[in-house]
């Protein structure tokens, strides 16, 4: 057994110890103890991170138990900051966000099962959204403990935020001693309103019981990649890890339970106090930018809390990869609180670009349509302008 999970095993009993509950780690995957790498990227990932079991509290699911990989950057007293990604990737995805955030803020990252390094049975297992709101909820309270943080999500991750929201308003947002404090909350690039996106014939199959299995047993013939481009080496030896070909045939289907519940989970945002910074990459083919517009229009724009809206003109649909640096500045201002109220915002939005670089984010901003009260002494006739008197 490798140092890694040597090291996730004691990690598992002493909390079990601290907090009375025994961990189980009779469900670890000694298979891929013998994993072979070709990609220092994500091995180097992969070493430095831990493991912490999670019970299924999904029906079908009968009670199973899953490893659930997880790391943490940064030093623990800085400000906190929960990363969470989307589909069909996972914690890696912000691999190149976290080294530009890490010196000033203390960062965790997961891998939801069926993704990146967590198990991802795959024998009919049902990875469900509003279970992975629930584990993200035992990852701050009982693993990272977390009691004030800001929330990042991403693409699938962005459902799974906004039932861990909804959770958040109902069970600890009134409570006199709350479990913890979300104190700010990014959103980026999703189907997060799936009538205005373009979904791709690979994510349409998936939910097809004939067509689904046939394609990932298609993909699944691939060899891997050993050489060649080192990011995509690094996402192939992800994918193939505990054999994430297969599982994507059952994580895919979260599009279904998306579509049953994606108007009750938006509507957590206009009632919800935390301040959102929301971004979206602007050349995203599959969830094209008017999902954004709509979005923010119908359930950001007119509420009170706080909020933001930017647009990262060279970046698709990773914002964090694509474009981390316009990323990393956006989460930098909001959480400094350099962000301007609505009174302000005129002037922000001058000021910001006038010296904003090409690469970075363009700042939307609130429609406050009001009557102009021009200060001038000429005034608009039919017959011409006159000065007057």
């Amino acid at each position: 057994m490798n140092a890694l999970r040597k090291v996730g095993i004691f990690s598992k009993l002493v909390l079990g110890l601290l907090s009375g509950v025994l961990l189980s780690v009779q469900n670890l995957q000694a298979q891929d103890d013998d994993f072979v790498f070709y990609s220092e990227l994500a091995e180097n990932w992969y070493r430095g991170g831990s493991y912490f079991e999670w019970t299924s509290t999904t029906a079908d699911n009968n009670g199973a138990s899953v490893s659930v990989f997880y790391r943490t950057f940064g030093d623990a007293d800085k400000p906190k900051l929960l990363l969470i990604h989307g589909f069909p990737n996972s914690s890696f995805d912000f691999y190149k966000l976290v080294p530009l955030l890490e010196a000033d803020y203390y960062i965790a990252v997961l891998d939801f099962p069926g993704s990146g390094f967590s198990d991802k049975p795959a024998d009919g297992f049902s990875y469900m959204l509003a279970e992975n709101a629930e584990i993200a909820d035992y990852f701050v309270r009982e693993v990272v403990h977390f009691d004030d943080f800001a929330l990042y999500t991403h693409d699938r991750g962005v459902s799974i935020g906004l039932a861990f929201l909804g959770n958040y308003l109902d069970n600890y947002l009134d409570s006199p001693a709350p479990a913890y404090t979300i104190n700010y909350h990014f959103l980026s690039n999703s189907g997060m309103f799936l009538p205005l996106a373009t979904l791709s014939p690979f994510q349409l199959a998936l939910l097809d019981a004939e067509r689904g299995p046939q394609l990932i047993n298609q993909r699944s013939a691939l060899p891997r990649l050993t050489s060649g481009d080192p990011e995509a080496v690094a996402y192939s030896d992800i994918t193939a890890f505990n054999n994430g070909t297969a599982a994507l045939l059952h994580v895919g289907r979260y599009l279904l339970e998306r579509a049953a519940n994606e108007v009750r989970w938006l509507e957590n945002l206009p009632r919800s106090p935390i301040p959102v910074a929301y971004l979206w990459g602007l050349a995203d083919g599959v969830n094209p930018v008017r999902i954004a517009t709509h979005v923010w229009s119908t359930y950001l724009d007119e509420r009170d809390a706080p909020g933001s809206f930017w647009l990262l003109p060279l970046a698709a649909h990773y914002p964090q990869r694509e474009s981390p640096e316009a990323v990393a500045k956006v989460v930098r201002l909001a959480l400094s609180g350099q962000l301007p109220d609505r009174e302000d915002e005129a002037d922000f939005m001058r000021e910001y670009g006038n010296r904003r670089a090409p690469d970075e984010a363009v700042y939307v901003g609130h429609s406050r349509i009001e009557p102009l009260a021009f200060p001038s002494s000429i005034e608009y006739t039919p017959s011409g302008y006159r000065i007057i008197p």
